[in-house]
């Protein structure tokens, strides 16, 4: 697996581990080094934003999974 697709398995992780019911829909590229990700609960839909080099820096940096985490956190909490 490349670097992109771990960090994306990671985000994928992440997500499963807040909130299991969240599905997840991660482009297969980005658009302006941008990730645009649909996180769906039941009928309620809410739109990130992941940098590129988030989602690459993922996996190995804590720093980038704690910021990744809060928005996915606060995301997941408004669905």
């Amino acid at each position: 697996m490349d670097e992109m697709e771990t960090g994306k398995q990671q985000f994928l992780d992440l997500v499963k581990g807040v909130d299991s019911a969240v599905q997840v829909v991660i482009p297969v590229t980005p658009s302006n080094s941008m990730f645009l990700i649909s996180l769906t609960k039941g009928p309620n839909r809410k739109f990130i934003t992941v940098s590129e080099d988030d989602i690459i820096d993922l996996p190995n940096e804590a720093d980038i999974q704690e910021k990744v985490a809060k928005v996915v956190r606060d995301a997941v909490g408004s669905l």
